[in-house]
């Protein structure tokens, strides 16, 4: 279970390098599942012996949306939670980009760095991340993210 921390402390983390996730493996079966769902049925992610002759990538690749979704298990398990948190709402990206495919059976995890934590109104803290998202063995990373998560607290 993740540590609560009171308001005051959690605001204190802003600037800090908040820790990195586990491994996560992206495989050929979860990257099918995510084109089901989203209906992108490119190729270059369902087929891996098509996209290993007629991609530079030398494999199938995972969607960047899905990578991107992998975000809120990742960051779980880094975040410390906040005393009184009723729930966190995601509040979108500031920026976002894709640096470097992940091609199937890659394991990727999250480095988390806090970057600001404001009260947008009473009872409600809009924080912004960033998010590295790194591929094992690979020096570029997958994608890097300003997210924004508004936590409402209050008697939850």
């Amino acid at each position: 279970m993740r540590k609560a921390l009171k308001l005051d402390a959690y605001m204190a983390l802003a600037g800090q390098e908040l820790g990195t996730s586990d491994w996560f493996e992206i495989d050929q079966s979860r990257i099918n599942a995510f084109a089901d769902v989203t209906e992108d049925h490119q190729f270059i992610h369902i087929d891996p012996v098509r996209a290993k002759a007629e991609t530079p990538f030398g494999d199938a690749i995972a969607h960047g949306f899905l990578t991107l979704s992998l975000l809120s298990h990742l960051n779980m398990q880094v975040l410390p939670d906040i005393e009184g948190r009723a729930m966190t709402i995601n509040y979108g990206m500031n920026k976002l980009r894709f640096l470097n495919p992940v091609k199937v059976g890659s394991r990727v995890r999250s480095k988390v760095t806090m970057q600001s934590a404001t009260e947008k109104a009473p009872g409600q803290l809009l924080v912004q991340y960033e998010a590295v998202v790194e591929i094992e063995g690979v020096d570029k990373p997958a994608l890097v993210a300003e997210q924004l998560a508004l936590h409402i607290l209050g008697a939850g």
